[in-house]
């Protein structure tokens, strides 16, 4: 419970939130998440290498194939 005159990290964070997005609209958190993704996406790629992205790829296919077999077994 947050006492009186205080904030609870989450709700100082949730009014934060709402201010930056009164003073700068929806499409700013759309850029900054753009660059967030570019940036993460180019580190991942310098640690690892691009072999990486084609295995991890891969497995993605393979589970999006075993639930799809589920999918059709449970109809």
């Amino acid at each position: 419970m947050a006492k009186e005159g205080k904030l609870s990290v989450s709700e100082a964070g949730r009014r934060g939130g709402l201010k930056v997005s009164q003073k700068y609209g929806h499409e700013f958190f759309e850029a900054i998440g753009r660059k967030g993704g570019k940036k993460g996406g180019s580190a991942v790629k310098q640690k690892y290498g691009s072999p990486f992205f084609q295995e991890i790829g891969h497995k993605g296919g393979q589970k999006v194939r075993q639930l799809i077999q589920k999918g059709k077994q449970a109809m």
